[in-house]
């Protein structure tokens, strides 16, 4: 019956089976199938040429342009350039990939298939070659293009370099004189010209977004945007605010949430009316390419008022002052309110018009007027807020409530615009107003910035203290998934916040020095991702997509030797015959080759080639002959402690004079537990280079409980004899064989001397045997009246 029974399964399992690979071989493609009519994905020769001529077109463009914007918008043409080309090369890499391994199956040429004048595996051969090579050729030349792109970045960057250095230390006429306000009071007639182009072109777009038949859509457009752009702020700011107070946590992690909500609300409602009233302006017919210049132009104005009002209404909170992120007292927030909307009211005006004046082409003189009226008024209002915020400050202190809690950096940031504030109004005196311009934007820039990165490390803060804590749910579900406890998990709270708040540091830091007011989001990450994935990086082979593989790799390596080195301590090590301290050995030494192992699996999923890291090996090896010797002796000895177990984790030892049980031996340093029970750490090449006593190494070593006593001459020394030899033959931890044994050890004019010994199993309990001894020595002493000797006086 058993038998029958399991020919009964072994059928059934290898029918279903069988089935099974009929039905993968009925859905599945053939691998093999691809002829003249198969379609693939290819790059023809008409989109190689053309994107050839791009390239050429932009080069020419980088070539004849003279100006900061132009430049800029050149850039990102490359980097979208750039990007075009990486989408065609990752279509075409599987197919390249497809083909390669089609032709492996079909292996090389046979000699029946040489000498045949014509097969069907032949012919399939020689097309998936053919399909191949093209697709090689394809690639090849996609990668020249790429490589030619890529090398304009910086030829661009060194132009924007020279044309800023040429700017700021261009000298004009002093905003004190007249020839400065001349283009204001009496405008030159080619920049009239140049203007009423510009307005006509204006006039002529809303003409014809005006036309009878498309009024209505077009009104109902504007309409629409206007009130998104005044109602529907506060609607998206109350739907996040709901979302974040109902959804989020109470605690900092709400508090952050909320302010990050106040930021995008007014950011999307602000894109969303921009975007319908570009495409109520333009449904007809496209823009002229000035007023596309100036559209580009002014988006990017637009965005950075709306960044600016956002982010001052989200830190300052003047309607909800609990919510609020930074230490500003309400008085203080108050009079900081109304500030950064007249700063993005005054940009909105006075910059846009200043665009107007580059896309018309007007005169340098109108182009330096715009800068420096830019300059003057933004520095005043700088002033101004500095001003109205000491005075604040100064009440608050006056009125007897508590004053801010000032930091280093904030201190830092205040000195260094007021520097920069005392440097624009100098230089407009002087008649470097681009250089005026140049810090005036950079203030704002540096304020943007700031604010920025400020909410957004407040808010990873935050978050890893929530999500981290041992009393919320998601602390316990780490706490349970992990099996780690409450120290642990804080210890990763603290680790995580920290990188995270190094690398938005870093990208503060990035953003400060390589952007400006006008650079977009785009423009932001694709300098950040040039300046950290540059040379360097690219020579050790370290690309963004191989992070996530490396932290991955660190975590779950980590997290399998903590598993198995748990397994080996608590289950697998004690079921065997070993002693504790070889446990121990054992179980450190496999945790440090795991380590090891991890860092070196961690590397290789950076892809980073141990060819390109000849230098870094160079250098310890360097650093090890010199600083790094002591280390590496102590981790050897540490290694040799581990495997030859001289002396091992238990042992009672004694080395330099300092007598104590090993408690654990560590790669660099061994824990030396004294009878106090305080730890001293030796390191591990004296245990290997040192003469070393060793109490314990043969496993039976006993202790000697050793006493010298001084007695009177006129004692009867038999009878002291007996008595002493008797205390040590009663006590309990005396071992009888050896037997005790007392022996007269001197004679002198002081008494007489005699030393009594016994064994006991342990040297770690012969401290309290003769503490016994001595106490019940004394009390038989007393006892039979026989006094010890009194020391003589000394003279």
């Amino acid at each position: 019956m058993g038998d029958a029974l399991k020919w009964i399964v072994f059928s059934t399992v290898m029918l279903f089976h069988a089935s099974t690979a009929v039905l993968w071989a009925a859905e599945a493609p053939t691998l093999i199938s691809v002829g003249p009519g198969t379609s693939s994905f290819a790059v023809s020769q008409s989109d190689l040429q053309g994107l050839q001529i791009r390239l050429d077109r932009i080069k020419q463009q980088v070539s004849q342009a003279n100006n900061l914007s132009l430049m800029v918008g050149l850039q990102d043409s490359v980097q979208l350039y750039i990007n075009d080309i990486d989408t065609l090369q990752s279509a075409l890499l599987p197919e390249q990939k497809q083909l390669q391994a089609q032709l492996d199956v079909l292996g090389p040429l046979s000699p029946v298939e040489a000498s045949a004048q014509k097969s069907e595996i032949a012919t399939q051969r020689a097309y998936l070659s053919e399909q191949k090579r093209r697709v090689d050729a394809n690639l090849t030349t996609l990668t020249e293009l790429r490589s030619s792109a890529a090398g304009l970045i910086p030829q661009i960057a060194g132009i924007r370099r020279s044309l800023l250095e040429i700017e700021v230390t261009l000298r004009s006429a002093s905003i004190l004189g007249p020839t400065f306000w001349s283009p204001l009071f009496n405008p030159d007639s080619e920049d009239r010209r140049r203007l009423s182009e510009f307005v006509d072109q204006v006039q002529d777009a809303v003409a014809v977004a005006w036309q009878p038949g498309n009024r209505l859509v077009n009104v109902l457009l504007v309409v629409l945007a206007l009130s998104i752009w005044t109602g529907g702020r506060s609607v998206a700011d109350r739907g996040l605010t709901w979302l974040c107070i109902h959804c989020m946590p109470e605690g900092r992690l709400r508090r952050s949430s909320l302010a990050l909500a106040s930021v995008i609300a007014t950011v999307l409602t602000a894109a969303l009316a921009m975007q319908l009233l570009f495409y109520a302006l333009t449904r007809q017919l496209p823009l002229t390419p000035m007023l596309q210049s100036f559209a580009d132009e002014f988006e990017k104005l637009i965005y950075l008022c709306v960044m600016i009002t956002g982010l001052s209404r989200a830190l300052l909170s003047t309607a909800h002052p609990s919510w609020r992120l930074p230490t500003i007292s309400d008085p203080v927030a108050h009079a900081l309110e109304p500030f950064p909307r007249m700063l993005a009211c005054i940009l909105l005006v006075l910059v846009g018009l200043a665009q107007i004046a580059n896309v018309s082409g007007m005169s340098s003189s109108a182009i330096l007027l715009g800068r420096g009226v830019i300059a003057l008024i933004v520095t005043l209002l700088f002033a101004m807020l500095f001003r109205r915020a000491s005075k604040a400050r100064r009440a608050v202190a006056l009125g007897g409530d508590a004053p801010e809690a000032s930091t280093t950096l904030a201190g830092l940031v205040y000195c260094a615009a007021t520097v920069a504030m005392v440097i624009s109004l100098f230089a407009l005196l002087i008649g470097y107003v681009s250089l005026a311009r140049f810090i005036t934007y950079e203030l704002v820039w540096g304020f943007l910035v700031l604010s920025g990165f400020y909410l957004l490390i407040q808010l990873l803060k935050d978050s890893c203290e929530y999500l981290f804590c041992a009393k919320n749910p998601s602390g316990k579900a780490l706490k349970q998934l992990l099996g780690i406890g409450d120290t642990r998990l804080e210890q990763i709270s603290v680790v995580l916040s920290g990188v995270g708040r190094a690398v938005l540091l870093l990208l503060a830091i990035i953003s400060m020095f390589v952007g400006g007011v006008g650079v977009t989001l785009g423009q932001l990450f694709s300098q950040a991702m040039a300046i950290l994935g540059g040379d360097g990086l690219r020579k050790l082979n370290v690309v963004p997509a191989h992070l996530l593989n490396a932290v991955l790799a660190l975590l779950i390596g980590i997290y399998l030797i903590r598993s198995l080195r748990r397994w080996l301590d608590n289950e697998f090590l004690p079921k065997t015959n070993m002693d504790p301290g070889m446990c121990a050995s054992l179980s450190t030494l496999f945790a440090n080759i795991g380590y090891a192992l991890v860092i070196l699996l961690t590397l290789s999923s950076l892809g980073i080639k141990w060819t390109n890291l000849a230098w870094i090996v160079s250098a310890l090896s360097v650093g090890i002959g010199f600083g790094l010797q002591e280390i590496v002796k102590n981790f050897v000895s540490g290694l040799i402690l581990l495997t030859e177990r001289p002396v091992k984790v238990g042992d009672l030892i004694s080395i330099s004079g300092v007598e104590g049980d090993i408690r654990r031996i560590n790669v660099r340093a061994t824990e030396i537990q004294l009878s106090d029970r305080s730890i001293v750490i030796v390191p591990n090449s004296q245990l290997i280079s040192q003469n070393l006593r060793n109490v314990t190494l043969g496993g039976s070593a006993q202790g000697v409980a050793s006493l010298e006593l001084t007695f009177p001459l006129n004692i009867d020394p038999e009878q002291v004899r007996n008595l002493l030899y008797d205390t040590y033959c009663e006590h309990e931890t005396i071992l009888d064989k050896p037997a005790p044994m007392v022996r007269f050890s001197k004679l002198s004019p002081e008494g007489i001397t005699l030393t009594v010994t016994g064994y006991v199993s342990s040297p770690r309990i012969v401290g309290a045997t003769k503490s016994d001894l001595l106490f019940e020595i004394l009390k038989r002493l007393g006892a039979a009246e026989i006094a010890l000797a009194t020391p003589a006086p000394s003279v």
